[in-house]
């Protein structure tokens, strides 16, 4: 499978399971252990609001994507989706869907220790809110 042929839905479809696994895993790593309070420490990490913050401040404040994830990212935030999430604008919700584009593509072209590094730094940016 070449990871670059696929569209920003596909990627976005892996990227949202493979950073999900990571923050939960994280939560869990927190001493947490209760599933009402599983679930809601890892949705403050992966709701499209707090994916949206961290894409943006990658983008505008970090500034520590390269040209490759800035266009993954946009390949996916482009994407025209015909849902939107319950919690977020149609702009956050397509800003989540190219940040879970661009981790889908690290992860399946297999760049683990930027996606940790990433997924790591998105978990600062949310939790300094």
């Amino acid at each position: 499978m070449d990871v670059n042929q696929l569209n920003g839905v596909a990627l976005a479809y892996l990227g949202d399971s493979a950073y999900e696994l990571k923050i939960r895993q994280y939560v869990l790593e927190q001493g947490i252990r209760q599933a009402s309070q599983l679930h809601r420490a890892s949705v403050q990490y992966v709701e499209a609001k707090a994916q949206a913050k961290v894409i943006q401040y990658w983008l505008h404040v970090s500034d520590c994507l390269s040209d490759e994830e800035i266009n993954i990212y946009k390949r996916g935030r482009n994407h025209k989706a015909n849902t939107k999430a319950k919690n977020a604008s149609i702009g956050e919700y397509r800003q989540a869907t190219g940040f879970e584009a661009l981790m889908g593509w690290l992860y399946l072209s297999q760049q683990y220790d930027r996606f940790n590094q990433l997924v790591e730094d998105a978990i600062q940016i949310i939790e300094g809110e």
